[in-house]
């Protein structure tokens, strides 16, 4: 979604990125969002999405065979990009004094901001207890059912500087396709986001589901698992009132009508945009959309 706006080409564009993923790893802070959006904006990411294209991994084969568990891979370009991190946090940098840096060390225009430099873990509730997310999605594969979601530290949590003058004063905020409840509540959950985010104009969300289904990861299993409705019905709820216009793919198109009302429009075209002329297809068709 962030690349589709990037491409084109006149838009003054916040990414405003969820850090309920970051952990310490292999001695190193990682922020797999974060660096998932830099790599994607800097045209270098990886061919399934994350990480860096055509990077090695022979630390991490190096670290197995000293027998390491390396479920969670790093690349060798982005284990560099881990280590500057850590070492900035550690001499007192804030996270996103240091995600600018990498920013205008990666050539990316856009400003991608976390939505908080205070620590927001998201707990995962399982029949076994509570488990970091990274050890829920990485190590065992999000095949746990997901009984509650916790977003460890939100209420203590202050939004980064930006964040909230970004969403005050943008022409439109776009939720992007991404999971609600492991993706965008924790970035919602940090105090003062939800309310700018209602106080916007116009709130664009794009639907991550298919036909009632993700186009990978668990987004459909973890919405039904903690209650919310089948489908884009579900999506509307996970925003709970906070959207003016939803955009669905024509898998979907029977919802225009179904969920269209006075305070939401629905929209319908092709959101499967990985292949970057589609996206900048899409980007192109949001900002007249925003025009409308």
């Amino acid at each position: 979604m962030a690349r589709a706006l990037d491409l084109v080409g006149d838009v003054d564009l916040t990414v405003v990125v969820n850090v309920g993923d970051d952990a310490l790893t292999h001695g190193v802070y990682v922020s797999p969002d974060l660096d998932t959006v830099l790599y994607t904006l800097a045209r270098i990411e990886g061919p399934h999405g994350w990480g860096i294209a055509g990077d090695e991994h022979k630390v991490m084969d190096t670290m197995a065979w000293l027998g390491a568990d390396t479920t969670f891979r790093i690349g060798d370009r982005d284990l560099a990009t881990n280590l500057f991190r850590t070492a900035e946090l550690s001499a007192g940098r804030t996270l996103s004094e240091v995600t600018a840096s990498l920013v205008e060390s990666f050539g990316v225009e856009a400003s991608i901001l976390p939505v908080s430099d205070d620590p927001v873990r998201t707990i995962v509730h399982t029949a076994d207890g509570p488990i970091s997310f990274q050890r829920y999605f990485v190590h065992r594969r999000h095949q746990d059912p997901v009984e509650d979601l916790v977003y460890e530290g939100s209420g203590e949590a202050r939004p980064a500087p930006g964040v909230l003058e970004a969403i005050g004063e943008a022409d439109v905020v776009v939720i992007a396709p991404s999971n609600p409840p492991l993706s965008i509540w924790p970035v919602l959950n940090v105090p003062g986001v939800t309310d700018a985010v209602a106080n916007a104009d116009r709130v664009i969300a794009v639907s991550p589901l298919f036909g009632g289904k993700a186009l990978k990861g668990p987004a459909a299993e973890v919405m039904a698992a903690l209650g919310l409705p089948p489908g884009n019905e579900g999506v509307l709820a996970a925003y709970d009132g906070l959207v003016t216009d939803l955009v669905v793919d024509h898998e979907d198109a029977t919802d225009r009508q179904r969920l269209s009302g006075p305070d939401l429009h629905v929209h319908v075209t092709a959101t499967r945009i990985a292949d970057e002329d589609k996206a900048a297809t899409f980007g192109s068709w949001i900002t007249h959309l925003v025009s409308r």
